[in-house]
């Protein structure tokens, strides 16, 4: 279900996709994170990590009526706190959604499907 804007011009919809696509990006840029997992279930209790061409397979965008809910699935970077990552990509998701487009995000929630060493 796109995201409807109202402006004085007219109204722009925003797909989730894109929505998806800005989320992972700017969660790219915190340090301490690998990268993106992917929705799914683990498998073989490994976490698959998503390439930059499949951002939005990390992110799930949900609306209802409290507001605009984004879930990040991501692999953290081994000895980094994990609750200062979190925290970071957090800021700069929010902080991206609301200023490049212009939407009320009402939470962004961190799930750590995994820790690895990065390269």
């Amino acid at each position: 279900m796109p995201i409807e804007l109202v402006n004085e011009g007219g109204k722009v919809h925003v797909s989730d996709e894109v929505v998806s696509v800005l989320a992972g990006s700017a969660a790219m840029d915190c340090y301490g994170l690998v990268g993106m997992a992917s929705r799914k279930q683990f498998k073989d209790g490994i976490a698959e990590l998503l390439g930059r061409e499949n951002l939005s397979r990390g992110v799930e965008v949900r609306k209802d009526n409290s507001g605009l809910h984004i879930d990040l699935y991501v692999i953290v970077m081994y000895g980094t706190k994990i609750s200062e990552v979190a925290h970071n990509i957090q800021s700069k998701v929010k902080y991206e959604l609301e200023q490049v487009v212009g939407l009320n995000v009402d939470t962004v929630n961190i799930i750590v499907q995994g820790v690895r060493v990065s390269r």
